[in-house]
C-alpha cells in the first residue's frame, strides 16, 4: 500500500513511525510532514485543512490509505472529499467529528443517548455564565465551545477566576473564535484515563489505555498544556472497568452517532474521569491524542496500516487484537515559555545520544537548519520508552531527556509517578 498522512507533530511522527513497520507498505507520504518525519516519509507540501489539495495529492501518489492525524482537517472536512473522491481514508467524516469540534454538540448528545458525563450549562455571553456559576461548586470546569489545540479548558477554583475566565473565553481574548460558545461544568473527581477505540463505523477495537499529565509543573500545578507526558499500561483499566467503559460509553456513543446519520469511522478517544459513581466522560476526540499515542503505539504491536485500512473500508470484524508490550511512557521537553508565548530557534544537542533499543525520540516542534536540529514549537519533543514495568520505561525516558539539551528546555519530572493503576 502506498499511505498519506496529514499532519507534521509529534503525533504524525509517531504514526509514520508505526506504520512504516508494516510489511503492506510500499511508500508513505506526509503532508506537510517534517524534517524528523521526512526520514522515514516523503514529504509533500501543503495544506492538510485544503480538502482540493489532500485529494489531488491523494491522486498524484496512487494513495491506498489516507490516515487523518490532526482534528482541523477533519472539522474542515478532508475525510469527506476523501471519501467522495473513492479513497480510503481513517478518520471521521466532519459530522462525526462534531464530538470532537463543539463542547456543546458533545454534551448534548451524551446528554440524548444516556452517556455518563458531568452536569453543564451552555452560555454564550458573560451575563449568562455568571447567572450559571451561581449553580455549581467549586472549582468548577469552564470549555471553549470550539478547537483550542488544548488551550479551551479552564478549571476555576473560585469564583473570581472562572467569571474571568467565561469572560475571557466569550470575548475572544482567550481562544478566540473557539470561545464564542462556553460549556460550564461540575467539576469531577477521579483518576483521569484515555480510552481510545478504532472504529470502522459499528465495530470497534480498543488500544492500550494511556493516562495523560495536562498540568505544565509538577505536582499537577499550573496552567493546562497540550499534555506533558502520558503512561500506558493495562492496570490502568482493569478487565471489568474496559467492559464497563465499552458498554456504557463506546457502543453508546457508535451507536449514538450512526442512529444520528454520522457513523464514526476513525479513531475514537474517550477522555474519562473515574469517579466513585462509574466512569464519566471528560470530553471526546475524534483522532489520536498526542502524547498519549506515542507511549500507547510503543506498546501497541500489531500491523498499523492494515488494521487502519480494515477500519476505513468497514471490514474490523475479524482483525485480531495484537499482543501489547507490558508498559511504555512518554515525556515531553517544552520550549520556555510554553504554554504562553515562548521562543523558536534554539539549537537541540544530544538527540543522536539517546535513543536505547526501546527508546524513541519523536519531534514535535523541530526544525533541520544547516545540519543541526532547532526548536520551532511549544511542545518539541516527546521521549518514550517501553519496558517490562513502568517504572524501568519512566526511567529510560529520563535516562535520554539527561543527554538532551536546548536553552529554555523544561519538563516534568513526576510523569507516571502515582504508578499504573485506575
Amino acid at each position: 500500500m502506498n499511505l498519506l498522512v496529514l499532519g507534521g507533530g509529534g503525533r504524525e511522527h509517531a504514526l509514520v513511525w508505526k506504520l512504516r513497520q508494516s510489511p503492506r507498505v510500499t511508500r508513505i507520504f506526509a503532508l506537510p510532514g517534517s524534517d524528523a518525519i521526512a526520514a522515514l516519509a516523503t514529504c509533500l507540501p501543503g495544506d492538510p485543512c485544503d480538502a482540493a489539495g489532500v485529494v489531488a495529492a491523494a491522486a498524484a501518489h496512487a494513495v491506498d490509505l489516507v490516515v487523518v492525524g490532526p482534528e482541523a482537517p477533519l472539522a474542515a472536512g478532508v475525510s469527506d472529499a476523501l471519501r467522495a473522491a473513492g479513497r480510503a481514508v481513517f478518520g471521521p467524516s466532519r459530522a462525526a467529528a462534531q464530538l470532537e469540534a463543539s463542547k456543546t454538540f458533545a454534551k448534548l448528545f451524551m446528554q440524548r443517548h444516556r452517556i455518563p458525563t458531568a452536569r453543564c450549562v451552555v452560555v454564550e455571553d458573560a451575563a449568562a455564565a455568571r447567572r450559571a456559576l451561581t449553580s455549581f461548586g467549586l472549582p468548577v470546569v469552564l470549555k471553549a465551545d470550539g478547537l483550542a489545540a488544548g488551550k479551551g479548558v479552564v478549571i476555576a477554583a473560585s469564583m473570581a477566576e472562572a467569571e474571568a475566565a467565561a469572560e475571557d473565553m466569550l470575548s475572544g481574548k482567550l481562544v478566540g473564535e473557539a470561545g464564542r460558545r462556553v460549556v460550564i461544568e461540575e467539576c469531577l473527581r477521579g483518576g483521569e484515563i484515555s480510552v481510545l477505540a478504532l472504529s470502522d463505523g459499528e465495530r470497534f477495537q480498543l488500544l492500550p489505555p494511556a493516562r495523560d499529565h495536562k498540568r505544565l509543573l509538577d505536582g499537577d500545578r499550573g496552567p493546562n498544556t497540550g499534555g506533558m507526558g502520558a503512561i500506558s499500561c493495562d492496570a490502568l483499566l482493569p478487565a471489568a472497568l474496559a467492559r464497563e467503559v465499552e458498554d456504557a460509553i463506546i457502543r453508546p456513543t457508535l451507536a449514538g452517532m450512526a442512529a444520528e446519520g454520522a457513523a464514526f469511522q476513525g479513531v475514537l478517544y474517550c477522555g474519562l474521569m473515574l469517579t466513585g459513581a462509574g466512569p464519566r466522560v471528560l470530553e471526546y476526540n475524534a483522532r489520536f491524542g498526542d502524547p498519549e499515542t506515542q507511549p500507547i503505539l510503543l506498546r501497541w504491536q500489531g500491523d498499523l496500516a492494515q488494521t487502519l485500512h480494515q477500519a476505513a473500508l468497514g471490514r474490523l470484524e475479524g482483525v485480531p487484537a495484537p499482543p501489547l508490550a507490558p508498559a511504555s511512557a512518554c515525556v515531553v521537553a517544552a520550549a520556555g515559555g510554553y504554554p504562553g508565548a515562548y521562543a523558536r530557534g534554539a539549537r537541540i544537542t544530544g538527540l543522536s545520544d539517546a535513543p536505547g533499543s526501546e527508546t524513541v525520540v519523536f519531534h514535535a516542534g523541530t526544525r533541520r537548519r544547516e545540519g543541526e536540529w532547532e526548536t520551532t514549537g511549544g511542545r518539541v519533543l516527546g521521549v518514550a520508552a517501553r519496558a517490562a514495568r513502568l517504572d524501568r520505561a519512566l526511567a529510560d525516558c529520563y535516562r535520554a531527556l539527561a543527554r538532551i539539551h536546548f536553552d529554555g528546555m523544561h519538563f516534568r519530572t513526576d510523569i507516571g509517578a502515582g504508578g499504573c493503576h485506575p
